[in-house]
């Protein structure tokens, strides 16, 4: 069985100023109704036997040095969950923790109730997806092929399937005119692209009506122009939302998250300082505690249901 996300940890609320106060109060009570009134997921953690990606009150540390302390997490079939804080707070050591890439000194991490640590690898591979900071690949393979590396968890797939998911994953990651070409050939954005129609793949592949999957991704926008930033995560925003998948995102863009996440966890030093909706984590004293930014949240003048965070 999960546990519980924790109440957030340490978190502040800053007094906007006089001139964004109105409009930002309407941004938090849009947010927080919504909250309220959104029909929760049939297949949302507390709500299916406990479906969800989680770490346990977890602590980690590399080389010697402690990276995490005591950090709880939920991600849930149905929403896209942000990942902030500055370089060196911990968000990829806790991606990493969760794709089973580095091992805990204290807590635990469950998939669907079920301890990570006793799950076999190609039965993780089969429920979670992963989308790496720098993916490491040299051999000089076709992006057709790169793609359908997604496919290869699920071995009882004939090459027909496999060749269409292959094709709807390209034309989902914009990637379908490079179908083509060699990945050593292309861009750095181009090359992520390829790689996101990968995990796409590996979202969709065999999945049985209701079967939550999870995809984690680190930073998958640094290499991207903006209009395939708001792209790819639009396409991870409908994944979770219309497809039953859980998705973490580590992003460093705070409008972004603001954007396009439905919960946000910031680290700052190791230590989670809040948890919560982006209205109630991008706060003028959180992202000053966090980052040491002096920051102004306002309501966005084109989505008042939205923030956006201005910085100086």
């Amino acid at each position: 069985m999960t546990s519980r996300t924790q109440v957030p940890v340490g978190q502040v609320q800053a007094t906007p100023t006089p001139l964004a106060q109105a409009p930002l109060a309407q941004a938090q009570a849009a947010q927080t109704k919504a909250a309220q009134t959104q029909p929760v997921p049939r297949t949302a953690g507390h709500a299916a036997g406990g479906q969800a990606l989680a770490a346990h009150t977890l602590s980690l540390s590399r080389g010697g040095a402690r990276i995490l302390t005591d950090v709880s997490l939920e991600v849930r079939p149905g929403e896209v969950v942000g990942l902030l804080g500055a370089n060196g707070a911990g968000k990829s050591t806790l991606l990493g923790a969760l794709a089973a890439e580095l091992s805990a000194d204290a807590g635990q991490i469950t998939l669907d109730g079920a301890p990570l640590a006793g799950m076999a690898l190609r039965q993780q591979s089969r429920r979670r997806a992963v989308l790496p900071q720098k993916p490491g690949l040299t051999f000089d393979l076709g992006v057709r092929e790169v793609v359908a590396m997604g496919a290869y968890p699920f071995a009882e797939l004939a090459p027909a399937q496999v060749d269409a998911l292959v094709a709807h994953a390209l034309g989902l990651a914009d990637v379908a005119h490079l179908a083509g070409r060699r990945y050593p050939e292309l861009s750095g954005g181009e090359q992520q692209r390829v790689q996101f129609a990968r995990v796409l793949v590996q979202c969709h592949a065999a999945r049985a009506p209701g079967e939550a999957r999870y995809l984690l991704l680190d930073e998958p926008t640094a290499s991207l122009d903006p209009k395939h930033q708001g792209d790819l995560l639009r396409r991870a925003w409908e994944l979770a939302h219309e497809g039953n998948t859980g998705v973490l995102v580590i992003l460093h863009d705070m409008n972004l998250a603001a954007r396009w996440c439905d919960r946000l966890l910031l680290l700052n030093a190791g230590h989670a300082i809040a948890q919560g909706t982006p209205a109630r984590v991008l706060t003028a004293a959180n992202l000053h505690l966090a980052y040491g930014i002096d920051a102004q949240v306002i309501a966005h003048p084109l989505q008042p249901d939205r923030l956006l965070v201005l910085t100086r």
